[in-house]
């Protein structure tokens, strides 16, 4: 059974850190690259990072980038987003998502970032 099961997210100050993980279970983990996207309310989905199979490339927007890592433990079959210098327009719920190549996501965790 396919499952993506983000965790992680919660209330933070501006200018806070949060990490986010998605634990991958019913497929090969290292075969996929990993997505992390947001959706803030009223808002189109939004990618925020991505991580090759290997872990050896990274890309993100302009909105996150030099914020924002991802990284991932093919051994834990696990991916993180450690977000930093976090701030209110990144409030939003995080998926995770492997593309099959048809879009698998997980439940999502919900971020807010405010005073």
């Amino acid at each position: 059974q396919l499952q993506l099961v983000e965790s992680g997210g919660g209330l933070v100050q501006p200018g806070g850190s949060l990490r986010l993980s998605c634990a991958a279970s019913g497929f090969t983990f290292s075969s996929y690259t990993t997505n992390w996207y947001r959706q803030a309310p009223g808002k189109e989905r939004e990618l925020v990072a991505t991580i090759a199979r290997t872990g050896g490339i990274t890309d993100y927007p302009p909105s996150v980038k030099g914020r924002f890592t991802v990284s991932r433990d093919n051994a834990k079959n696990t991916v993180y987003l450690q977000m930093n210098s976090l701030k209110p327009e990144d409030t939003a719920v995080y998926y995770c998502n492997v593309k099959f190549p048809w879009d698998y996501w997980g439940q999502g965790t919900q971020v807010t970032v405010s005073s």
